[in-house]
Order: structure tokens, then C-alpha cells, then sequence
């Protein structure tokens, strides 16, 4: 994390501390980051000692952060909340899904819907009653709805025009809550703007609810095709928001500010980037709330609306896939603007291309430039580092964020390998999920004794600098978007000319990656990139449909396990040395 959201506690020290002296100086003196341990199912972890136990508690305790209520919070175009006004809805509809929805703790509320401030408000009215919330990307086809709808089993769900419509066109849909939100709410039998009405100020009843009850389910798209369900509780996303409250709490410590530097602005974040994701849910949203920062929502991403924003709104915080960091810089380039305000340009979602790092920090001279490795099963928090660091390690992901996280770089059998050598990279901190929804055994594969293998291989310095340099999964990252190549290539394989399918990544320079595929068709058969967008338009969101194509008559190479040779047949068709 960087300044812009350091808290008044962190006092600058002079002179500059090592990043460990730091660390321990914050622990043993600044009691929001004091340190004990806890045990979960019989695993030792580290743990923030005086934390909240529930987002609920964390919404209540940061009003002074938001100058008691009356800082401007929320803003959606020409639309306007206080912090106090904000709470005020979230109080509403909250007392509304216990009265009219008859909502319990435990109870599943879905929201699908594209970046709405209802988003926010329902996220925390959610966790106010103990319920958990479902998040849907908006992007999934209605087949891709069902079955997250299916696995899920919400009692209600909140969505807008495009969502309620592929929700309401399906089988099943009846045997829940249909609530409209937004363009939604016309012809909807239940609306949000009815429920946040009839909501009573004060009239919340209270729940009881601990830090390892459920607050959130995620999906995260896996090798096995289907996405995930990836179970969050109170207590991983409060420790996930707390280390990054530490990280800018320890900036100064670390950097202490110059006469020359710029002045202090309230933190204000611009969220581009989908909130059903946890790079906007988790380092954006609910960090904003400790941190006393502003939220920005864009109703669609376009980069020279984006500079508007963050002029008018004096954002000091950017955090997006590294495509719109292009994006704007482009955009800046082209009009000849500046924006003096930007303190963070950060990208998660997708590795930034090195070559861009140096072209932002020239660029943005006042903001520190920054990257982070996270996922979803660890709340977005993981890897980080920004300024210097960056700048001389732009293939690196970063250091990990401390105080409750902990590191290994393990073999096949689990063992620690020597430092710089590669291996998969495991963590374990109490911000790690609890399970994968309704998949025991993946779960088990993938949580060993508190450790969480995460899939992806990389090596760590001696300083504590970890490189990722491939993934186990087969996942393609396009643009921030998760994607299973189990998934395109049973899509493609519907088609009739498609005997088998191979997908994988193929560099892009905007987008990071987007998906590729190598297809063995039938005698005779032709096909091309636009046929296949064609006969995949309806059957998988659009990103993940090919956008580069090869084909051939012959079947594709196999391994000598006789599985499809994914990394021999990339090679091939980028035309790289295997």
C-alpha cells in the first residue's frame, strides 16, 4: 500500500527505519497492529490482537476515520453520499432483509450486478445481519449464472437490468427472491428502492456473530473447469485490510517525508475494476473504510472520463489492471494533461508488463508505482512493492506484506527449497479462505495444515523479493480475468468440427494475456477466429472466448502420459524454443 492511506497514528521517524525496524516498531508501539496468536482447526497462526471481529465492526469503528460521519464517502456520477448517509442506507436494508426478505444469519444473499453504489450498501447490509454474500460476476452468461446460482443456493438475489433478465430466464429461478437494483427495478414484483424504503432507522435486530463465521463467497475460476466458490470469513478479510493499513503505516516509517514532497491529501480511491473481484472489494472498498479515504465509482471504464474523475474528485489512489494504467497514460499523453493529485498507481489482477514501469514513474513523478500479487482465496492480500523497489525490479511481484503472513517456496513433496530456487509458492495467514464451496476434496488439496498452495511457481532472493515465473494451473489472465483453459476447451469442443482442443495464454500487450487455442478438426473442416467468437457468443462470457486460433487435421501432441501436451503445443504455435 503507499502513503495516501497512511492513518494519523503513523508518526514519520527520522531517520529512516529498515523495513523490520519498522515492522517491530509498529507491533510492540501502535496497539491497532499489536500481535497475538490463534489457533483454527488445531493450526498456530499469527494474528492482529485488537482488530474487529466482523466487517460489521469495522463499519462502525471507522466513523471517526471519516471525520465523524461527515466526509463525503461514496460517489457514483452526480450522485453523493456522507459517510453518515451512507451507514444510514446500509442500516435501512439491512433492517429490511431481516423484516421483508426474513433473512437470518447463515442465510446467502447473490448480488449480480455491475459496479453500482448498491453494491456496497447490500455488501455491508449483508454482513450486518450475519448473512454471507454471493458474489456474481456480472460478466457470466446465463448458463455460467445457474450454476454459481445452483452451487450457492442464495435466498435472495439483488441484481440489475441485464442480470435479473438472464437470472429470470432460468428454470429454477422462482425458488428464490428475485430483487431488482437499479435498471432491474422496472417490472421487478420486489424492488431495492422499496426494500431500502421501508427499512427502519434502529430497527436492526442484533446477531450474534464471531470473526470465523462466514462473510463472503467468491468464484475463482480452476483447473477443474468450473469456477470455485471461494468461502471468506469476518476474520480474513479484517486481517487482510489491517496488513495493508499497516503497509501504509510503515511507508513513512520507512521513507520519512522530505520538505519537497507534495502536501498530504484525504485518500481518495477511483474503483475501475469489478467489485465481485478482490482487488476492488477488498484493498479498495473495504480498506476505505479504517482508512478514511473517498470511493469513486466509474460506471464504465474509459480513460479520459477517468482523468475528468480524478481531477474533479482529487483521487489519490489508482488501482487497476495494468491495461488501464495504459490506458491512462496514453490518454494523458495524447491530451497533454496532468494529474497532480495521483499519490498510488497500483495494478493487481494481472502481471504489468516491465517496460511500463519506468514509462509511470516518469510519468507520475508524485505517485508511488506499484504492484501486488494476491487472490482470491487469500483476500487479495500476498505480494507487494512499490517506488525504488519496483523501479529496479520490474519482473519481480514483491516482498510479502507482513505482519500475519507467512512464506515458503516448496518442492513437489512440500519441502522448503534453497533460497533462489524455484518451486511453488505456499502461504498461510488467517486472511486465507476457510474452503472451496461444496468441494471437500479440493479444498484438502489445496489447504494443508494452514498452508495454502496457491499453483504458481517462483523463487525468492535473499532479501525477501519473490518472482513468479509460471503457474501449475493452467489459468489464463486476461486483462484481471481468470480463466480456466479446462473451461474454453469444453466449449470449443461443442463445436462439430472441433475433434480436440487445446487452450492456453497468448501475450498481449494491453491486455496481458488473452486466449488462444489450438484446434485438431475434422477432414475438410475450416475454421476461423471470427467462426468460433460466433458459435461461442452465448455459451461463455466474452473474454473467454480465442482470439488467436491455429488449426490442423492431425491430432495434437501428447505427452508421453498421453495427456494433451499443453506446453509443447504453445510453444509451437507462438513459435517459441521448447
Amino acid at each position: 500500500m503507499s502513503e495516501d492511506v497512511a492513518p494519523a497514528m503513523a508518526a514519520a521517524a527520522a531517520p529512516p527505519m529498515t523495513l523490520q525496524q519498522a515492522i517491530d516498531h509498529l507491533v510492540a508501539n501502535e496497539p491497532a497492529f499489536a500481535l497475538t496468536e490463534i489457533t483454527l482447526n488445531g493450526v498456530r497462526y499469527k494474528a492482529f490482537r485488537n482488530c474487529p471481529d466482523t466487517v460489521a465492526a469495522l463499519l462502525s469503528q471507522s466513523r471517526g476515520a471519516q471525520d465523524n460521519g461527515a466526509a463525503d464517502y461514496l460517489v457514483y456520477g452526480v450522485e453523493r453520499w456522507t459517510f453518515d448517509a451512507f451507514t444510514d442506507e446500509v442500516d435501512r436494508v439491512a433492517e429490511a432483509l431481516q423484516s421483508q426478505c426474513g433473512l437470518a444469519p447463515g442465510d446467502r444473499v447473490a448480488i449480480a450486478m455491475r459496479n453500482y453504489p448498491e453494491m456496497l450498501v447490500l455488501t455491508l447490509a449483508a454482513a450486518s445481519i450475519g448473512a454471507v454474500v454471493v458474489f456474481m460476476n456480472a460478466w457470466w452468461t446465463a448458463t455460467e449464472l445457474d450454476y454459481a446460482l445452483h452451487d450457492s443456493g442464495p435466498a435472495v438475489v439483488f441484481a440489475d437490468g441485464p442480470r435479473r433478465a438472464a437470472i429470470a430466464s432460468l428454470p429454477q429461478h422462482a425458488r428464490r427472491t428475485l430483487v431488482g437494483v437499479r435498471d432491474g427495478e422496472e417490472g421487478a414484483a420486489m424492488t431495492y428502492s422499496d426494500l431500502r424504503d421501508q427499512g427502519r432507522a434502529g430497527g436492526l435486530r442484533a446477531v450474534t456473530l464471531g470473526p470465523d463465521d462466514d462473510f463472503a463467497i467468491m468464484y475463482s475460476s480452476g483447473t477443474t473447469g468450473s469456477p470455485k466458490g471461494v468461502v471468506q470469513t469476518h476474520r480474513a478479510a479484517i486481517s487482510a485490510v489491517y496488513s495493508w493499513l499497516m503497509q501504509a503505516a510503515l511507508a513513512p516509517l520507512v521513507a520519512p517525508p522530505g520538505p519537497d514532497d507534495p502536501p498530504v491529501l484525504r485518500p481518495s480511491a477511483l474503483v475501475t475494476t469489478p467489485l465481485f473481484h478482490v482487488t476492488a472489494l477488498y484493498p479498495l472498498f473495504l480498506l476505505s473504510l479504517p482508512a478514511g479515504a473517498k470511493i469513486i465509482l466509474m460506471h464504465k471504464w474509459d480513460a479520459n472520463d477517468a482523468i475528468r474523475v480524478i481531477k474533479q474528485e482529487q483521487v489519490t489512489r489508482f488501482l487497476g489492471v495494468p491495461t488501464q494504467s495504459a490506458d491512462l497514460l496514453e490518454a494523458l499523453e495524447t491530451s497533454g494533461q496532468d494529474l497532480p493529485s495521483l499519490r498510488f498507481m497500483g495494478a493487481g489482477g494481472a502481471k504489468r508488463p516491465a517496460a511500463q514501469v519506468a514509462s509511470l514513474a516518469a510519468r507520475f513523478p508524485r505517485a508511488v508505482v506499484a504492484t501486488g500479487w494476491g487472490m482470491t482465496e487469500t483476500c487479495a492480500l500476498g505480494i507487494g512493492m512499490g517506488g525504488e523497489d519496483y523501479i529496479l525490479r520490474p519482473d519481480a511481484a514483491g516482498r510479502l506484506h507482513p505482519p500475519v503472513q507467512e512464506l515458503r517456496i516448496t518442492d513437489d513433496d512440500g519441502n522448503e527449497v534453497p533460497t533462489g530456487e524455484i518451486g511453488e509458492i505456499t502461504v498461510k495467514s488467517p486472511a486465507v479462505m476457510r474452503c472451496y464451496l461444496n468441494q471437500p476434496d479440493a479444498t484438502a488439496e489445496t489447504l494443508r495444515d494452514g498452508w495454502l498452495l496457491t499453483g504458481d511457481l517462483g523463487c525468492i532472493d535473499a532479501e525477501g523479493f519473490v518472482t513468479i515465473l509460471d503457474r501449475k494451473k493452467n489459468i489464463i489472465i486476461r486483462g484481471g480475468e481468470n480463466i480456466a483453459c479446462l473451461d474454453v476447451e469444453g466449449a470449443l469442443h461443442r463445436h462439430p468440427d472441433v475433434i480436440e482442443a487445446c487452450a492456453f495464454a497468448v501475450p498481449d500487450d494491453r491486455l496481458g494475456e488473452v486466449v488462444g487455442a489450438a484446434l485438431h478438426l475434422r477432414a475438410g473442416a475450416h475454421l476461423t477466429a471470427s467462426q468460433i467468437a460466433e458459435f461461442l457468443q452465448g455459451t461463455v462470457a466474452h473474454y473467454k472466448i480465442p482470439e488467436k486460433i491455429w488449426c490442423q487435421h492431425d491430432a495434437l501432441p501428447r505427452a508421453s502420459t498421453e495427456k494433451t501436451d499443453r506446453r509443447a503445443i504453445r510453444a509451437r504455435c507462438l513459435g517459441l524454443n521448447t
